[in-house]
């Protein structure tokens, strides 16, 4: 065994195979993985190994794609069979819901030029005669879904790493790993110790305990999951062909056939967990003992729907265990505050996924960023916060309603409230609907009074759409007063403070006290890692604004440049609240509440301030998300209440009152104002989205400005633009393809909402560079069906900016 290696990946399963794999790939040869028992042991060999190609979200469907068409080259590269069985797949809508999502994604499909289709019911039943389509509104087929070998995968996967020079330890568990100070790490192993410059934890079912080696607690808790599959059934040995596999989300259930039979495997709703405080180190491939009676409700309505299964006896059945993160997405990613060590915990749909994984694993950690922007795969999407009540909570609700459509917008109360402020019950009392950011509860929307205070849920405008546009007009209108408290919030302080920041960001930081600038921060590949507002409060004293949600996604840049001696950098987002006050009437609001001059001479756009608003001490910026006129003001929690009562009672008098996120993001979107993970992420160039203006390159280094420096002459690859679409009873919400009229795929769209001030349906999108202009017109795959739109020259609301700064 080696003494001295690039990385240790633990854990011989299917996703540490492909790790390995890529790794060696990409290039280090000189990389090792442990397996504590026999490749496959845990949940790799047992799985019903499905593979499928598309997914709700679009980075996701590219890495699946991957995946299926790597296993036909891993097969001729390694010479392993990886079993592949590719019939094709059938998705069944029973709902108008499921309609929906399932015509998004063959609009989804052509944008990628991806094989998913609609099909007629007279070919579905060619396709698949057992199946009774009766009651099935829409039928799609992909034909390269199938399913694959879990044991030959794995193989393949090793293989392929070994001709690279890696090296496979089986039966030699882990028993410890131990950081050093040069950010390196020992791993120890009964057969000796290594040296190694990563850590890659892919343990799967014992994620937790090589985790907690690190001194880290994951989010994860393993289920029971249980297929069976029949005896041989007549019409199927008659066949001479093998049947494409069903996938009946509605009936919560999903088929495909396995020898002369089928496989039908469900997630039911009577679920059960399995080794909650610890996965014993001595299992492997042992199963559980059968329990078909829990998903008896689930084998109904599969007989229903193909009534061969009931005539044909069981077989056999499979109980095993899978483990699930809190929203049932792997765990994927560097730990923020280690060094060199990378987790790929918790995975589901891992045949789909695992040569995805494995090819972002190898870029993330060779090259320093994926290649794709997966923030819905990383594990800095959870902090401390995501206890084990709260994984437990989600992971019961995430089971036993794993085929429930994930509508936009969708909040789920499951294991909620974790984190809340001190104006949490007095917003509860006012009516608001609450919506979880990173933890934290904030209001979505506020419900009058006899309005139901529960949001219904669906591709549609629902319940929520007449309240968020009531509160929208009243800020465009009078005034507005939003809780930004999930905002997150920094300071920086001491003699270096300046030279730190400019050293982090790519805009020059404010030399004048009470200035503020926006800034982007830089992606290892040249995109856009993050956008902050900075401000300067004193002579060495910053405060920093940045995504709530990306916390800690960004304390990896924030990491990745030295504090200047006598230089402090701390996040403040738990012990600081914050409001946005905006509208024509903000001004006039606070005024009643402050003796500080808020006139545009004393207080212009874009400078900050300490001073005291209703008798609490505030930061205030002159700065507004919405595009309105406004201040965002920061005070200790403590205060909170206090702050907020006074706000909302001299709001009353100029007719203002509390506005909700949901108003914001329409607000926003009226504006044209992108939004980190929406329009702003890794995969963009700054030019791309008219921030290059904001990259100064002649202020000195700073980080990945290399990186910028590559593409920073590069002509633009997309561009972020603005539609105005004929939209009735739904609209945009990212996703949604653009096409020019004669059918062309050209972009998506990032963000979309209903402009209540403006009274149109908007979206934020990017296009093809070149591919459209103002002006033109194109559609836009909403429910999945062509809905016309027009690229906009300007933003609808207050293009030239006066009232912003008024």
């Amino acid at each position: 065994m080696r003494t001295h290696a690039q990385a240790v990946v633990i854990g011989g399963g299917l996703i540490g195979c492909s790790i390995l794999y890529h790794l060696a790939k990409h290039g280090w040869s000189d990389v090792v993985l442990l397996e504590r028992d026999e490749l496959t042991s845990g949940s790799t060999w047992h799985a019903a190994a499905n593979i499928h190609g598309l997914h709700d979200s679009t980075n996701i469907s590219r890495l699946q794609h991957y995946t299926m068409a790597l296993y036909k080259e891993l097969e001729t590269e390694t010479g392993q069979g990886c079993g592949i069985f590719q019939p094709g797949s059938l998705y069944l809508a029973q709902t108008e819901a499921r309609e929906h999502q399932l015509r998004l994604q063959e609009a989804k499909a052509r944008r990628y030029k991806m094989n998913f289709y609609e099909v007629a019911r007279d070919e579905a039943e060619r396709l698949h005669p057992l199946v009774d389509f009766d009651g099935i509104r829409c039928i799609m087929y992909e034909p390269e879904g199938g399913n694959v070998d879990p044991s030959g995968v794995t193989a393949a996967y090793a293989a392929g790493a070994r001709q690279r020079g890696a090296e496979i330890h089986r039966f030699t568990p882990v028993v410890a790993t131990e950081a050093q100070a040069d950010g390196s790490w020992i791993v120890r192993t009964p057969k000796g110790e290594i040296r190694t410059q990563w850590v890659v934890n892919a343990a799967g079912l014992w994620g937790r305990e090589v985790a907690a080696m690190a001194g880290l607690q994951l989010p994860l808790i393993p289920t029971e999951h249980q297929y069976f599959v029949t005896e041989t059934i007549p019409e199927i040995a008659a066949m001479g062909r093998r049947l494409p596999s069903v996938a009946d989300r509605d009936g919560e259930y999903y088929l495909r056939q396995e020898g002369l039979g089928l496989l039908i495997g469900a997630y039911e709703r009577n679920m059960k967990f399995w080794a909650e405080h610890g996965t014993p180190l001595d299992f492997g491939h042992e199963l559980f003992p059968d329990d078909l009676d829990r998903i008896e409700d689930n084998m109904v309505r599969a007989i229903a729907r193909v009534p061969a299964v009931g005539k044909a006896g069981v077989k056999r059945v499979i109980n095993g265990p899978m483990i699930w993160s809190p929203d049932s997405a792997v765990l994927f990613g560097p730990v923020p505050e280690l060094q060199n060590y990378f987790c790929c915990n918790g995975i589901i749909p891992g045949f789909s996924q695992s040569g995805g994984m494995g090819k972002l694993a190898a870029e993330w950690m060779i090259e320093g960023e994926p290649s794709l922007d997966m923030f819905a795969w990383d594990l800095a999407r959870f902090g401390h916060w995501a206890g084990k009540a709260f994984t437990k909570a989600r992971v019961q609700d995430q089971y036993s309603h794993r085929f429930k459509i994930h509508f936009p917008n969708e909040e789920r109360a499951a294991g909620r409230p974790v984190r809340t402020r001190p104006a949490y019950e007095m917003q509860k009392q006012m009516g608001a609907v609450f919506g979880l950011n990173f933890g934290w509860e904030h209001p979505l929307w506020f419900a009058a009074e006899g309005e139901p205070r529960e949001e219904t849920n669906g591709f549609t405008r629902q319940n929520w759409w007449a309240p968020v546009g009531r509160e929208a007009r009243m800020l465009r209108e009078h005034a507005g007063i939003i809780d930004v408290s999930n905002f997150a919030k920094y300071e920086v302080n001491g003699p270096g403070a300046k030279a730190w920041l400019n050293a982090l960001f790519a805009n020059r930081m404010p030399a004048e006290i009470g200035r503020s600038c926006l800034t982007p921060l830089i992606g290892k590949r040249g995109g856009i890692a993050g956008d902050f507002t900075v401000t300067k409060l004193g002579q060495d004293e910053f405060m920093v604004f940045g995504s709530g949600m990306a916390e800690r996604f960004h304390q990896r840049f924030f990491k990745a440049v030295p504090l200047p001696e006598g230089t402090t950098f701390r996040s403040c987002t738990e012990e600081m609240a914050g409001f946005n006050v905006a509208g024509p009437k903000s001004r006039e609001l606070l005024q009643r509440l402050t003796n500080a001059d808020l006139s545009s001479e004393a207080f212009p756009f874009m400078r900050s301030k300490r001073i005291t608003v209703g008798g609490v001490d505030v930061v205030a910026l002159r700065v507004s998300f919405t595009g309105d006129l406004g201040w965002e003001l920061y005070c200790p929690v403590a205060d909170q209440v206090a702050l907020y009562g006074a706000l909302l009672k001299a709001g009353s008098e100029v007719g203002a009152g509390p506005v909700g996120s949901r108003a914001l993001m329409s607000l926003r979107v009226e504006k044209g104002y992108g939004s980190w993970s929406r329009e702003y992420s890794p995969e963009y160039w700054p030019q791309e989205v008219k921030f290059d203006r904001l990259v100064k390159m002649d202020k000195g280094d700073f980080l990945n400005r290399d990186a910028y420096a590559a593409i920073a002459e590069k002509p633009a690859r997309d561009q972020l633009i603005m539609l105005s679409i004929a939209a009735k009873d739904a609209d945009a919400t990212g996703g949604e393809p653009i096409f020019l009229p004669d059918g062309t795929p050209i972009g998506q769209v990032s963000s979309g909402a209903y402009g209540y001030f403006v009274e149109q349906s908007l979206a934020l999108g990017y296009v093809k560079a070149g591919s459209a202009k103002a002006g033109d017109k194109v559609s836009v795959a909403i429910l999945g069906r062509p809905h016309d739109a027009v690229l906009l020259s300007e933003p609808p609301f207050d293009p030239e900016g006066k009232r912003l700064r008024a």
